[in-house]
């Protein structure tokens, strides 16, 4: 072969690469899911799920799945008792499996202060949590979701929630389980203290859970939800989509998820955003449906439609 020929071939070849190139990109671009996926928070259903009432735990993820939701974030609360029951475990995974139910996270509450100033109560919370993180490894969750409370001075309480939150995610780490927390009333609602916090934890396995609405410092104060989302995002690990009441439009009444969902998606966030529906207007399922739809519309206003 001479030169001549030698470069005229190479010249079609690369032609062709380039073309396969730009058709495989268009094909990734056609496919590409969407930026968020939606989950359902339990709490949502707390009335039905409380003591009492018409569901179970075991009954969640088919009520989820019925709501058009297929995947699923559990509080601790409505099986407080069943973390170390492996049988149990297995039986609630076994039910996501047969519903192709995707389980994401536990919500932790009632374990204890991970900031508690006294060193030994503070211990006895961290350890508290690590049959939850157990479970959700069996279940095949990402996170559990804790809370960062604790009592001081601004600092102080910083310092205490960092330390509990570091020794609770080398646990994690073991485990393969990220620890996250949610702003949650107190301080933990106040977006600069708990982005310091995570700065201090510094550990790949801590990260945020920003709710859209739990801003309530207390005492009056209340800190500005979208100041407080977008200092979460660099930590987040998900997200969740409060909502209360709904106009006659469908947006939610107190927060304006469009403004919201721009600044997670600005964040380079691709997870799971997930409803948690606290109102007293509609009912429980009509509130998910509600909310559920109001994300849907706000994607497609965001991204565009899915693929075909």
């Amino acid at each position: 072969m001479d030169r001549r020929t030698f470069l005229k071939d190479s010249s079609i070849l690369l032609s062709s690469w380039s073309l396969l190139g730009l058709g495989a990109c268009a094909g990734t671009a056609a496919s590409r899911r969407p930026l968020f996926e939606i989950s359902l928070a339990e709490w949502s259903l707390h009335r039905s799920l409380g003591r009492g009432g018409e569901l179970t735990n075991l009954d969640f993820p088919r009520v989820s799945k019925e709501l058009g939701v297929n995947a699923v974030e559990y509080v601790n609360t409505f099986f407080k008792d069943k973390a170390e029951d492996r049988d149990y475990i297995q039986t609630l995974k076994k039910t996501t499996e047969d519903l192709a139910v995707k389980n994401l996270l536990i919500m932790c509450d009632g374990e204890g202060d991970l900031g508690d100033p006294d060193e030994g109560r503070r211990t006895t919370a961290v350890e508290n949590h690590y049959r939850w993180v157990v479970a959700a490894r069996e279940l095949g969750c990402h996170s559990i979701r804790v809370n960062a409370r604790s009592r001081g001075t601004f600092e102080e309480q910083q310092a205490l929630a960092a330390e509990g939150l570091r020794r609770l995610s080398e646990f994690g780490e073991q485990h393969e389980i990220n620890v996250i927390v949610e702003n949650h009333g107190g301080l933990s609602s106040n977006g600069a203290w708990l982005s310091g916090v995570m700065r201090m934890v510094d550990h790949p396995r801590c990260g945020t859970l920003p709710d859209f609405g739990n801003f309530n410092i207390g005492g009056g104060e209340v800190y500005d939800r979208y100041v407080g989302v977008e200092e979460l995002m660099p930590w987040a690990k998900g997200v969740s989509a409060k909502s209360h009441d709904f106009d006659e439009e469908g947006n939610e009444t107190q927060t304006d998820y469009l403004r919201m969902l721009k600044i997670v998606l600005d964040a380079g966030y691709e997870g799971y955003v997930g409803i948690e529906y606290e109102g007293s207007v509609l009912s429980e399922r009509d509130g998910i449906i509600a909310t559920r739809r109001l994300l849907e519309r706000v994607r497609v206003e965001l991204v565009g439609p899915p693929a075909l």
